[in-house]
């Protein structure tokens, strides 16, 4: 059956579904000693040089990248990069 634009369903209560938005850094192994020796002050050397891109996820899906920028006194991301769709999905 064929859809026209005047049977289908409008999909806009999807609008207010929540996601969860996830933005990382960078990653890195440590030893379980090494991480119960982390205190106040710490520092952890993550993969990423400081001014790699960062990677943003939607339900755990890379989407996007970009770079730390500094709104006000947050952080935020200025996306630079949106991930193009795999083709046959």
């Amino acid at each position: 059956m064929s859809a026209t634009a005047e049977n289908l369903p409008s999909l806009e209560f999807l609008l207010d579904v929540p996601i969860k938005l996830t933005v990382e850094l960078g990653s890195c192994q440590i030893s379980m000693r090494d991480l119960l020796q982390l205190n106040v002050g710490s520092v952890v050397q993550l993969d990423k040089s400081a001014n790699a891109s960062v990677d943003l996820y939607v339900n755990q899906k890379l989407v996007a990248r970009g770079e730390v920028v500094v709104v006000e006194e947050n952080f935020g991301i200025k996306i630079t990069e949106i991930m193009a769709k795999a083709s046959g999905a």
